[in-house]
């Protein structure tokens, strides 16, 4: 029998806050782009880049403008079809700022206080800014805004990142029930996970992150890729004796880029001994090669094009404004302004501004 519920809308957010690496393209931008592309399982595709959210530690104004291109030009070059999705930058989505707020003011400030990115920078003694406390609101907004009626939304996230969506489920639930409890306006938005990927490793054997210095750049090549690889931790088991590939760093990787019979011949080849930790790196460096060579070339030409990737994100952002219209009226409506439509995307005039 044929599934005739509606189709959902998909939404997705990344960070521009340095070079996207491994952990990024197998545990979201992959399956973004993927389900992006397949109209027969999605009715809309919104993929955003977050510059807004980068501005919590971020200083730089140079480097988040080159980090935002860097981010569109990935996302073009791995294969996302403008045609089929919305590419654009948050911050050209003025209506997101609006919803933040009004979010806000229905947010217990405690739960705030308890969100996780928050707590670790305090613990950690750092800055922790008032961007960063009510962040998780602001992501909420990223998803909610986008909202089409009778249809769900589905967030593509890492197998590691469902409870990131919690806030943003308890956000629409509380709008609802405090404005619309007869007819809810938003969805509660659901976690969608294309492949079930484990924690990428770093170069360290923690969890790739930028934070942590220990990443594999999607488009390294040459000699910066073969320094990075060669610099993975292993053990010191000796070249002659066998080795667990499920025990070493540079299989996990190699596991996610290398096919079924790959996979199983290298595998053997660690269990027989004989085959060192050096001959491994030198496999995932020729598995990362043949993964992303052809990306590589279509970033190049992009790159080369900067103009074309502008358009493509100032369409992509028009659809956006366009839908976070639509839905802000409704939002509007319901908390009561005078005008609900608004003035989207323009100053208020200045005798309103006299407070």
């Amino acid at each position: 029998m044929t599934d005739s519920s509606p189709l959902p809308v998909v939404v997705s957010g990344i960070q521009p806050s340095g070079t996207l690496h491994l952990g990024n393209y197998f545990g979201a931008l992959r399956q973004n782009i993927a389900l992006a592309n397949d109209e027969s399982r999605r009715e809309e595709a919104f993929l955003f880049i977050v510059d807004y959210h980068a501005l919590t530690t971020l200083r730089d104004a140079e480097a988040l403008r080159r980090y935002t291109m860097d981010v569109a030009l990935d996302y073009l070059a791995l294969g996302l079809d403008p045609e089929k999705a919305s590419l654009f930058v948050q911050s050209d989505v003025p209506q997101l700022s609006e919803l933040t707020w009004i979010f806000l003011c229905l947010t217990p400030t405690s739960l705030l206080e308890k969100g996780v990115a928050y707590k670790d920078k305090v613990a950690q003694g750092l800055g922790a800014n008032g961007g960063l406390l009510t962040y998780p609101i602001l992501q909420a907004a990223d998803i909610l805004a986008y909202t089409s009626p009778g249809r769900g939304l589905l967030v593509p996230v890492g197998a590691d990142q469902k409870q990131n969506l919690e806030i943003s489920r308890d956000t629409a639930s509380r709008f609802n029930q405090t404005f619309l409890e007869d007819a809810p306006l938003f969805p509660l938005p659901e976690p969608f996970i294309l492949d079930e990927v484990s924690v990428i490793p770093g170069t360290d054997g923690r969890k790739m992150s930028k934070s942590y210095g220990n990443t594999i750049g999607i488009f390294d090549q040459g000699k910066a890729l073969k320094k990075t690889v060669m610099s993975i931790v292993s053990d010191s088991t000796p070249l002659e004796d066998a080795k667990d590939p499920d025990a070493d760093n540079t299989f996990a990787l190699i596991r996610l880029l290398a096919n079924d019979d790959e996979r199983e011949e290298i595998a053997a080849s660690y269990r027989a001994g004989g085959y060192g930790y050096g001959h491994a790196k030198k496999e995932l460096i020729r598995l990362i090669d043949r993964q992303f060579g052809e990306a590589r070339e279509r970033r190049r030409e992009l790159a080369e094009h900067p103009d074309r990737v502008r358009a493509i994100l100032e369409d992509g952002a028009a659809a956006a404004r366009a839908r976070a219209s639509e839905v802000m009226a409704e939002v509007r409506d319901a908390v009561g302004f005078l005008n609900p439509r608004g003035r989207s995307g323009q100053s208020a005039p200045t005798h309103l501004l006299n407070w």
